[in-house]
């Protein structure tokens, strides 16, 4: 089941700890109406023909019956920006980072607060075991392995 915008308020404002979604800073021009727009946290050049690595503004934690698909937005896409590695994990916590990949005609300026992709959060039945890698409480860009 894929949350829509009012399950996604109901659970960023979650009392309980259990279950608790946190997406810091959260403002509500991001909220769509069964996604959320992740924003970039700095000013850069997504250089043509170039896989660049974007840190997300928000810092997210997901409960372990939350998952995440990431998906570029269409205003990005329609440039010629396409994303990699789009999965976040049940129990992830830390800034996400994109993979943007420009196969555009020439180079994409990015601005800090631009919203880049767009998180669609998935429940996950029986959800018991949570992210436990290396990019966990990740800060700014992590390199790969």
């Amino acid at each position: 089941m894929i949350l829509s915008a009012s399950e996604i308020s109901r659970r960023l404002n979650q009392d309980s700890a259990t279950g608790k979604l946190v997406i810091r800073p959260f403002h509500a021009e991001c909220q769509q109406p069964a996604s959320y727009d992740l924003r970039a946290a700095s000013d850069m050049t997504l250089p043509r023909g170039a896989c660049t690595l974007v840190p997300t503004l928000e810092w997210v934690e997901l409960p372990t019956d939350l998952a995440g698909t990431l998906r570029c937005r269409s205003s990005f896409g329609r440039r010629g920006v396409l994303l990699g590695a789009g999965f976040v994990d049940p129990g992830f916590r830390g800034q996400l980072t994109l993979c943007l990949a420009n196969m555009g005609a020439g180079d994409i300026p990015v601005q800090k607060n631009d919203r880049v992709v767009q998180m669609i959060l998935h429940e996950v039945r029986e959800g018991s075991h949570g992210y436990s890698g290396r990019y966990q409480d990740s800060h700014g860009v992590v390199e790969a392995k």
